[in-house]
């Protein structure tokens, strides 16, 4: 809306645009759970050992010869040449004893056997996660390496001997105090920002276009999304200022507004639309440079050029000449013409008598420009003015410390 409006959309380091562009498994497949092939075959003696009773095959008129061979024994409980009984390999099923019940699983001493529990099989089986949490939890312990750790019960008692645990002392109800903070905020009136009101004349010229009610309710949504762009909340003004736009679009300030935010958001294609519209609607010289710049980001490099151009032609004041000369220059670098970009910075350059921001901008980009150039010695010439006038300006020194200064 002013000039001061486009100066203040500028940020980052000045050999940057002005909107801070820089210058420059498996499930395993088995069987019934690991239980071993065959038959059932018989215990050595064919009957519990120390019983001193038949078996159950003498009782049925049967004997391990009956059974195929496989399950032969002497008459002392010992293995013929033919291999033995089956019970003496471990993993085989039991009998049922003297007394019709189950033996379980025996090994040849009589003991259970750990064949068939804790055969490959009957592990995979078991191990296999069978749940969604399990499966993740496996998931979790191939990621670390394997599981962890199993805890350490002496560790745990020492952390909870040594931690220290709040005290707490009762001071007593704290109601009152409670109540009067909630009667004393309930009485003081609600904070809010006082947003700047328009200039009269944009505000009058809304009304014009939307009548005074209405003019007057969207002079203050543009007063919020001017709030808002000074505040650097630039999505928040476009999307107040597109609003607006939408029934006022003949209201220079409300485009400018547009523009700005959109440049500010890297958005050039339609800040150039806005700020050219807000141009033709009302002459701003302090617009041009920010035109230009939009134009550098969108690589219109013609477009940048006339744009500078009309800015030596309106002839207005030293900063905005500044702006547009720092943007021609930093776009015949995006080129690779980097002593051309030189020479705009040199031209029609004088000894300030009052060294101004925009003359530190101007040195910056120098000092810049000869750097990239592999110009020392003139590149920390021109740091080192800016240096001993403004040290804190932008990362100054550590440029200068990167010549060898």
């Amino acid at each position: 809306m002013s000039a001061e409006r486009s100066n203040r959309s500028s940020s980052g380091p000045p050999g940057a645009s002005r909107g801070g562009r820089p210058s420059g498994g498996g499930r395993p497949s088995g069987g019934s759970g690991g239980r071993p092939s065959g038959g059932g075959g018989g215990r050595p003696g064919g009957g519990r050992p120390g019983a001193g009773g038949p078996s159950r095959d003498d009782r049925s008129g049967r004997n391990g010869d009956d059974r195929g061979g496989r399950g032969r024994t002497d008459g002392k409980g010992g293995r013929d040449d033919r291999g033995g009984s089956r019970d003496d390999r471990p993993g085989t099923r039991g009998r049922t004893d003297s007394r019709g019940g189950r033996d379980g699983i025996r090994d040849s001493r009589g003991g259970k056997s750990r064949g068939d529990k804790f055969s490959p099989k009957w592990r995979e089986r078991v191990e296999e996660p069978q749940t969604d949490a399990q499966r993740r939890a496996v998931e979790v312990d191939k990621k670390r390496g394997g599981p962890r750790p199993p805890r350490d019960p002496e560790s745990d008692k020492r952390w909870a001997d040594e931690r220290v645990t709040e005290e707490w002392i009762d001071e007593g109800s704290v109601r009152d105090i409670a109540e009067g903070a909630v009667d004393r905020s309930a009485k003081a009136p609600a904070a809010r920002r006082e947003v700047t009101p328009l200039d009269e004349d944009i505000a009058a010229e809304l009304s014009d276009v939307l009548g005074s009610q209405r003019g007057t309710r969207l002079s203050e949504r543009l007063a919020q999304a001017s709030e808002a762009l000074d505040r650097e909340r630039f999505d928040e003004a476009r999307r107040l200022a597109a609003a607006i736009a939408k029934e006022a679009p003949s209201v220079s300030a409300v485009q400018e507004v547009l523009g700005l935010a959109s440049y500010r958001l890297g958005r050039y294609k339609p800040a150039v639309a806005a700020l050219q519209a807000a141009q033709e609607l009302k002459e701003n010289p302090g617009l041009l440079p920010v035109i230009a710049d939009a134009y550098r980001g969108l690589r219109r490099w013609s477009a940048v050029e006339r744009v500078w151009g009309q800015i030596k032609a309106a002839s207005p004041p030293q900063d905005i000449i500044a702006e547009g000369r720092i943007v021609m220059a930093n776009s015949l670098a995006d080129q690779g013409n980097l002593q051309g970009a030189i020479e705009v910075m040199l031209e029609g350059r004088k000894a300030p008598k009052r060294v101004r921001d925009h003359h530190l901008r101007e040195w910056y980009v120098l000092g810049d420009l000869y750097d990239r150039m592999g110009e020392t010695i003139t590149a920390r010439r021109w740091f080192g003015v800016l240096a001993d006038t403004s040290p804190e300006y932008f990362d100054v020194m550590d440029r200068l410390r990167g010549l060898g200064r």
